[in-house]
């Protein structure tokens, strides 16, 4: 067996007759050239490729048109989905050129890895968390040691090389195929394989780990499989692709006895198998790939380029540089290629490589800076190319309504990051709103809310769409609740209902049905929440599921949803808060007086959103809460109010009838008429949280930052008058009050958002501060030190200089004392005409009204007409 040369595998004459063993690099573009090469020129008749063996069937749609690299064989598990593996490949891996030349030759092609069954089995057996492993378990393990773990970054060790992507580029990427003996490189790889296998067998003598168990079992494997063909097929007619790590073991020979009885006994379990897009930022070793590559898009581009492969990348490099406004010319792409060309000379290089162009690029197109430099890193040496596969690949019921739906909508997936932004007043948008919202009901991750720059209204919202290939293992997942997104999104949120632990987790559950227009299971939901409601005495749950609550009645308007279900569970809800909440502030401790401000803040705003809505009464009410006449007509629009509904009716839209997404809209008179005895009974909700806040102020029990921050959201609703607020906050700093509770007080009254520009405009409230401030004794000052810091600290950087500026001079009526200076610029009591002035020329340049001067040369001010 020694004396096999895999140069004569090609010759039918060839005594020896062993198979052909083809010991390639994963993922390596030189390998994928020297497999084709190897196979044109050997002519077996069956290619044996390192992969699952029950992914044999979908061997077939490799040679479909629609299907495009990188993909990967996904098996999962058929009671268990989430415990799932994974066999990538893209263009540029040796086992899918196998598979295209097996395909295009007409010779048969089979997988003849350890079958999944067992793989997932022993995964199973492993500690795996939420997150799909989409390590191949061709890879070493992430804690592999030894020669195991890296023997490319060994054999670069030993050739000198402190770099093994370096050294594997300059004796293989750089390789072309020529007249040369087209089976040398495996030759010479399956040698330097073996003096490996024999250094880690000799340090292992001690112990075998549990990976290299593992090793033994699928070579086992491989092994039998082997024979199989070599029976089938002959000796001479039998080509093997697979991992260098595993030649010198097939090439070894083993009882079969042996080898059968390292398999018996595995674990199983029934899995399922088919093809699913892959992205190259997924086959890069950043992206948590255990067998993967530094740079897939560089390599792609080695595989693919024709000639002259430096030349091309740099041009590509230009382009994209271009697009970002960046000043590229071909001079710059002539220099880059001189640079590199140079660098790789100076290296004893045979061509420049990734290194050598990087440097080339940062150096000459951007101009030393790495921040151009990233981006050709992030979008083109990794690259964001996401493949396709055909629609007759396999797959669960769920994922082909994704399909559909992604079709329909037009929401091709990609493998780049992109912002969507959804306009919920057209139907296509208010649709692929709603499909984003269930697929994040349940679990597939694909799109994420976040706040857009056109607009706050509530018919708009943004996402932040990203592809990515374990979210095929989450649909899969995601299958046991239904066949249809819609059937499976309902399914799903009346069982999370169910086992929800906390008020706020119904709430806001409630709400995402109203985003995904989840009419079937909003009645569950809304039963499982006016329960919980009603059991819940905490004070601080009732105000985490506030907000929620009312948000949840401003979407009434925009998608079309009923909402009158939610508003006497808000109404209730609201009325338990303002009477448990001043006990509740009781005697609380630092910690918990700020999560209870925080409460407060939400509560506050959850209030204001239901003046907003409707819910709290009508806007025109007289003073002592008494509702207005009602008007005989609707809105100002012509629509009818909907009770409780938080908007405008559509005119013409019926009491019955549906809503936009189809779900059915209740109309009937009895529940209008528990919707009209909801508003009636919140009339003066607003108010009666007024009082809650007034109470809270002047109670001395309640913590100092509890009582600041009333005073300021009274202050802010215009409920309080700021003489008033002056002499709250007198009161609170003054001498009798320990400095920490005043510190408290300052920062629930000044804190946050607004706070620093209220004493900017407010002189007097700054005044008592600085007043106070420089009354606390020197032993009391390190104690509230921190707690202004953390308040004054958050204010902007203007906002902080205005305030140095007035304290300098002198807050209040101290800036007109005798014997203080001129004020500083731009702090006076009266407008200053000439500084004004100044800016004339600059506004009427904007406006385009440069042009237009007074009598004498004078500028006039511009008149600028409003809307």
């Amino acid at each position: 067996m020694t004396g096999v040369r895999s140069a004569g595998v090609g010759r039918r004459d060839d005594d020896t007759r062993w198979p052909a063993l083809f010991g390639v690099r994963h993922h390596g573009p030189g390998s994928a050239r020297a497999v084709r090469a190897a196979l044109d020129t050997a002519r077996p008749r069956v290619v044996l490729i390192e992969g699952p063996p029950e992914a044999d069937a979908l061997i077939p749609l490799a040679a479909d048109p629609d299907m495009r690299p990188p993909v990967a064989l996904l098996a999962h598990a058929v009671d268990d989905p989430g415990r799932s593996a994974f066999w990538p490949m893209a263009g540029f891996s040796p086992e899918w050129v196998a598979l295209r030349w097996a395909l295009e030759h007409g010779v048969p092609a089979r997988f003849i890895d350890l079958p999944a069954t067992h793989t997932l089995a022993w995964q199973g057996e492993e500690d795996v968390g939420e997150k799909p492993d989409i390590t191949p378990p061709h890879a070493p393990a992430p804690h592999a040691v030894g020669l195991r773990a890296d023997p490319l970054g060994t054999l670069a060790a030993i050739a000198g090389y402190d770099d093994a992507e370096r050294w594997w580029e300059d004796v293989v990427e750089h390789r072309t195929v020529g007249t040369g003996d087209p089976f040398a490189p495996f030759t010479a790889l399956e040698e330097a394989m073996e003096a490996l296998r024999e250094a880690a067998d000799d340090d292992e003598a001690q112990g075998e780990g549990e990976e290299d168990a593992r090793d033994r079992v699928r070579e086992a494997y491989m092994r039998l499989q082997v024979r199989a063909a070599r029976k089938e097929f002959g000796d001479d007619g039998v080509a093997v692709v697979c991992g260098a790590w595993h030649v010198p073991a097939l090439r070894r020979p083993a009882p079969v006895a042996a080898d059968r009885a390292l398999l018996k006994g595995l674990p199983k379990v029934r899995a399922e198998l088919t093809w699913v897009p892959w992205t190259h930022r997924r086959l890069a070793r950043a992206g948590g790939y255990g067998a993967g590559i530094d740079a897939p898009g560089w390599y792609a581009h080695l595989f693919d380029a024709p000639d002259r492969p430096v030349e091309r990348w740099l041009t590509k490099v230009a382009g994209l540089l271009r697009e970002e406004d960046r000043i590229v010319s071909p001079a710059h792409v002539i220099e880059a290629v001189r640079l590199a060309e140079t660098l790789a000379a100076l290296r004893g290089r045979p061509l420049p490589g990734l290194s050598e162009t990087a440097d080339a690029v940062r150096a000459v197109l951007c101009d030393g800076s790495d921040v151009p430099a990233a981006l050709v890193h992030d979008r083109l040496v990794v690259g964001d190319v996401l493949g396709e596969v055909p629609a007759g690949a396999p797959a669960v019921p769920l994922q082909r309504d994704l399909d559909r739906l992604q079709r329909r909508l037009r929401l091709r997936p990609e493998a780049a990051e992109r912002e969507l932004e959804l306009d919920l007043r057209k139907d296509t948008d208010a649709a692929r709103g709603r499909l984003l919202h269930r697929l994040r009901l349940l679990g597939v991750g694909w799109g994420e809310p976040v706040v857009s720059r056109s607009g706050t209204g509530t018919f708009r919202e943004t996402w932040r769409l990203r592809w990515e290939p374990e979210l095929s293992v989450r649909v899969a997942e995601a299958g046991v609740w239904g066949t249809t997104v819609r059937a499976a999104a309902n399914t799903k949120a009346e069982e999370d209902a169910v086992a929800a632990r906390g008020l706020a987790e119904v709430t806001a559950l409630a709400e995402h049905c109203l985003l995904a227009g989840l009419s079937r299971a909003l009645p569950a939901v809304m039963r499982v929440l006016a329960d919980r409601a009603a059991l819940d005495t905490d004070v601080g749950h009732l105000a985490q599921a506030l907000p929620a609550l009312v948000r949840s009645l401003r979407y009434g308007d925009v998608r079309g949803t009923d909402t009158r279900a939610l508003t006497e569970v808000a109404a209730g809800l609201a009325e338990r808060i303002f009477v448990g909440l001043p006990p509740a502030c009781a005697a609380l401790g630092g910690e918990a007086a700020e999560e209870m401000r925080r409460h407060m803040d939400a509560v506050h705003g959850a209030v204001g959103l239901l003046e907003e809505t409707g819910v709290a009464g009508n806007p025109d009410e007289g003073p002592e809460g008494a509702p207005a006449p009602a008007e005989p007509s609707g809105g100002a629009d012509g629509g009818a109010r909907v009770p409780g509904g938080g908007g405008v009716r559509e005119p013409g839209r019926g009491e019955g009838g549906a809503t936009a997404d189809g779900s059915a809209v209740d109309g009937g008179d009895a529940a209008r008429d528990v919707a009209d005895e909801a508003v009636r009974d919140t009339a003066g909700l607003r108010a009666r949280w007024q009082a809650v806040l007034r109470l809270l102020a002047r109670r001395d029990r309640v913590p100092g930052l509890i009582r600041g921050r009333a005073v300021r959201l009274s202050l802010d609703d215009g409920d309080l008058d700021p003489g008033e607020a002056a002499r709250l906050m007198g009161l609170a700093l003054s001498p009798g009050t320990p400095p920490g509770d005043a510190a408290a007080w300052i920062e629930g009254f000044v804190g946050g958002a607004g706070g620093g520009l209220l004493l900017v405009h407010d002189e007097r409230l700054l005044a008592l501060v600085d007043g106070w401030l420089t009354g606390v004794p020197a032993e009391a000052f390190t104690d509230v030190l921190p707690l202004l810091r953390r308040t004054f600290s958050a204010y902007e950087e203007g906002v902080r200089r205005t305030l140095g500026e007035l304290v300098r001079r002198g807050p209040g009526e101290r800036a007109g004392a005798s014997g203080a200076g001129p004020g500083a610029p731009g702090f006076a009591d009266g407008l200053d005409g000439e500084r004004a002035d100044a800016v004339l020329p600059v506004v009427r340049l904007l406006l385009g009204q440069d042009d237009e001067r007074g009598p004498g040369g004078n500028t006039e001010p511009a008149k600028v007409a409003t809307t």
